[in-house]
């Protein structure tokens, strides 16, 4: 089953999440948040955003990689892909957030 886990990193201890699909893999990752209820917030606003496509920003990188972000109302990011190497495999992990992250646990990761 997808889920969406919360845990805490780098040298400020940030808050971020991560949006696993039901084989494991990561789909969706968040920037830091100062705290959890702001991560919980943005994990609130993948939920609602990811039902409207036009929230997703495809992209090419300087290595010819494909991505997307996740970005709200107001353009600001919510989270960002992993690179892939194809555009039809950007386009999947697209449709795999838009699928799974409406039902996706939430999941708390021990520090």
């Amino acid at each position: 089953m997808a889920k969406f886990e919360v845990y805490q990193s780098g040298k400020n201890n940030e808050f971020r999440f991560r949006l696993k699909a039901d084989n494991g893999q990561i789909i969706l990752s968040s920037e830091g948040y100062s705290s959890k209820a702001a991560c919980l917030n943005g994990i609130s606003s993948v939920k609602k955003n990811s039902k409207d496509p036009k929230r997703f920003v495809k992209s090419t990188t300087p290595g010819n990689m494909f991505r997307f972000a996740l970005v709200a109302t107001n353009k600001e990011t919510i989270g960002v892909s992993q690179n892939y190497k194809s555009e039809s495999g950007r386009n999947n992990g697209i449709d795999s957030v838009a699928r799974n992250a409406t039902k996706a646990e939430i999941k708390e990761l021990a520090k």
